[in-house]
């Protein structure tokens, strides 16, 4: 199996944010614009998901973040 290049790796990921991020303004933003009745809001979840998800995600990695500066300042053999 190839090695991924780095540049297309890149190319990937950005391809993949600017998609995750073009649905998100679409939902979050525009969607409200858009009667209710309009089948482009069969595409989408409930709004208040737009609130939770990105709440969840957060809270999800300030946890991550605190679980690996505690774990560091543990392993420290000097205490600080």
């Amino acid at each position: 199996m190839m090695a991924v290049t780095d540049k297309t790796l890149g190319g990937a990921m950005l391809l993949l944010a600017t998609s995750v991020f073009s649905y998100y303004t679409i939902w979050a933003i525009l969607l409200p614009l858009f009667e209710s009745s309009n089948p482009i809001h069969d595409m989408f979840p409930s709004r208040e998901w737009a609130v939770r998800i990105p709440a969840f995600l957060l809270i999800i990695g300030m946890s991550a973040i605190g679980l690996f500066v505690g774990s560091a300042i543990v392993a420290d053999p000097t205490g600080c």
